[in-house]
């Protein structure tokens, strides 16, 4: 067998202010053929599992580029159309192939193109045909069209939310591919539209139940080979937004499509119950302060560079600051310029800085004061499961007695060692502050001993009954209040 795989990624809040060209993938990754490490980054484990499966199977796995770039706004569309064309000549040179598995994520919007995953997606299928598989592991945070479907074999979606199992579900992909290959299964897509768009983390009741149920009937009716559900990106404004629950059978598609609407109709009977309480950051504040035990993680869940903000609001901070807080770590702010005048003046420097708050109304004001640079790290990572998140040059500055990092390039608080990294030990801090919306929490919550989910300024429209959109749905949930209605 010789099984082509390749990777093209992101996450487009179409309204972010941030646009996306091909530095930010090459900040981010930017792996040519055979030039992807051996860890896999969020969308890329179907290259890194591959490589094992085609050695065991005695395969050729053919790799094409791999690259992904942090969420923002709108892709620049030479920078999709180049990186799009260089991955199909890649494929074409391998011509003929016996299977296509693909990284993808799911939301990417470019200038011109609503549908990107779908149009690169048709565009592999002209090339291999009607008969060679095609299949991929996507981002449960993203958009299921209809020139997807068609245009895909099957595909698998993280289960988990934190997305702690992108490596689990590219192995789920990878052990479909290969029974279809060999014939054993013949995967038939069943899709239920949901008509709803919420969010859905896996860590707290009731969506941990759910997974756990849709887990249990993958191994217990042989007859499925995967269910996901898609819980859709509410920033991304384009026509076929929303949840949808995916059911991949073996040559059973009504079968499928019952277990797709039965499930589908549980999920809708839960909407609004999903989300953790959120508090402002007066409230936030004055709770953090008045703990005895510690630490108390406040996340900063809409300023989320996650979901394509730019992740510098210092709302949070401000009103840290107006009480006085003390044996408190902010972890992080966005500002390059910032950064880079740290790195000019050294570590040990007093230097007067003014950062955050520069990429938007609603994020907060820019904080001017007297710093001392404390740690200057090139090239700073993280974890993130299995996998390293950078977050660009990086500076650990005290302010006020407050420890606050300022980076380069933006990523949200996926791990403790964000802290760590940068010379601050966080389980001995009172208070941190982190910026995601729940990918902290498999990390986090190991050494917090209260986590409070703060709204914090509009740096991200969170309300999609309220938010102006164009071109997404009008006929979903909480847009109308039962768009399912008598069908049920």
């Amino acid at each position: 067998m010789r099984i082509f795989t390749a990777a093209l990624a992101t996450e487009t809040n179409t309204f972010s202010p941030i646009c996306v060209d091909r530095r930010a993938f090459e900040a981010s990754l930017y792996a040519p053929p055979g030039q992807h490490p051996e860890t896999p980054t969020l969308c890329t484990a179907p290259i890194t599992v591959g490589r094992r499966v085609a050695a065991a199977k005695g395969w050729e796995l053919i790799e094409g580029t791999a690259t992904w770039a942090d969420p923002a706004g709108l892709v620049n569309r030479s920078t999709y159309e180049d990186l799009r064309d260089e991955i199909l000549a890649q494929l074409r040179a391998a011509m003929p192939v016996d299977a296509v598995v693909l990284g993808l994520h799911g939301a990417m919007v470019a200038a011109g193109y609503e549908d990107t995953e779908g149009d690169i997606l048709s565009r592999i299928r002209e090339i291999v045909g009607p008969d060679i598989l095609v299949c991929a592991e996507l981002d449960p945070h993203s958009h299921l069209t209809a020139k997807r479907v068609a245009a895909l074999d099957f595909a698998v979606y993280f289960k988990e939310f934190p997305h702690t199992d992108f490596v689990d579900r590219a192995e789920d992909l990878w052990r479909i591919a290969v029974d279809t290959l060999e014939g054993r299964v013949k995967p038939a897509v069943s899709v239920f539209d949901c008509r709803m768009i919420d969010v859905f983390p896996t860590s707290r009741e009731p969506m941990r139940s759910f997974v756990d149920k849709i887990i249990e009937i993958e191994k217990s009716d042989p007859d499925v080979l995967s269910i996901s559900v898609i819980h859709g990106f509410m920033v991304g404004d384009v026509p076929e937004m929303g949840t949808k629950m995916l059911v991949v059978t073996d040559d059973k598609p009504e079968k499928g499509a019952a277990l797709a609407r039965e499930l589908g109709l549980e999920l809708f009977a839960k909407r609004g119950t999903f989300m953790a309480p959120q508090i402002d950051e007066k409230e936030a504040v004055v709770r953090a302060l008045a703990a005895t035990t510690w630490p108390v993680v406040i996340a900063d869940v809409w300023d989320n560079p996650g979901g394509g903000t730019a992740g510098d609001a210092t709302v949070i901070l401000e009103e840290l600051m107006a009480h006085g807080a003390r044996e408190t770590a902010i972890g992080t702010i966005w500002d390059p310029m910032a950064v880079q005048i740290c790195f000019a003046a050294g570590e040990g420097a007093e230097i007067p800085l003014r950062f955050g708050a520069k990429s938007a109304p609603g994020t907060g004001n820019p904080i001017d004061g007297t710093v001392r640079v404390v740690k200057l790290v090139k090239n700073a990572e993280m974890q993130f499961g299995e996998s390293l998140a950078p977050f660009g040059d990086a500076t650990h500055v005290i302010l006020n007695g407050i420890d606050i990092i300022l980076n380069s390039t933006r990523a949200q608080s996926f791990d403790t060692s964000l802290f760590t990294v940068m010379g601050i030990d966080p389980a001995r801090k009172k208070i941190l502050v982190i910026k995601s919306t729940n990918h902290f929490f498999a990390s986090f919550s190991k050494i917090a001993a209260e986590i409070l989910y703060c709204s914090a300024g509009t740096p991200y429209p969170n309300n999609p009954a309220k938010t102006a959109y164009r071109r997404a749905p009008k006929n979903i949930w909480p847009m109308v209040a039962d768009p399912h209605g008598r069908e049920r």
